[in-house]
């Protein structure tokens, strides 16, 4: 059973950082890309950013330069560092990996950017 456990969200002043962690069991995980996504309140979830089995990263246009995703996989965890926080990168934040015939999804973090 794919387990993620996300952790580190919070409250921040706009301009501020955070990192987020995600903590994956029940699967090979070097084998799995990983990814960041957000739904903020009436908001569809969108993807953040991704990153391949050996490190290969991906981010959307509106977090490019500020987050960076990166993983460890010995510890099987994945994080997202996020800098120059804006108010409208407040939403809850998703762990999630797909293997061939579903994806799963953590629980999800608050993240909240005052302004």
């Amino acid at each position: 059973q794919v387990h993620l456990v996300e952790s580190g969200g919070g409250l921040v002043q706009s301009g501020g950082s955070l990192r987020l962690s995600c903590k994956a069991s029940g699967l090979n995980f070097k084998l799995y890309s990983m990814g960041w996504y957000r739904q903020a309140p009436g908001n569809q979830r969108e993807l953040v950013a991704t990153i391949t089995g050996d490190g290969s990263p991906n981010y959307i246009e509106a977090v490019k330069g500020r987050f960076s995703i990166s993983r460890d996989n010995i510890r099987r965890t994945v994080s997202l560092h996020m800098n120059s926080l804006k108010p409208e990168d407040t939403a809850v934040y998703f762990c999630s990996t797909n293997s061939s015939t579903r994806t799963f999804w953590g629980r999800g973090t608050q993240v909240t950017v005052s302004s």
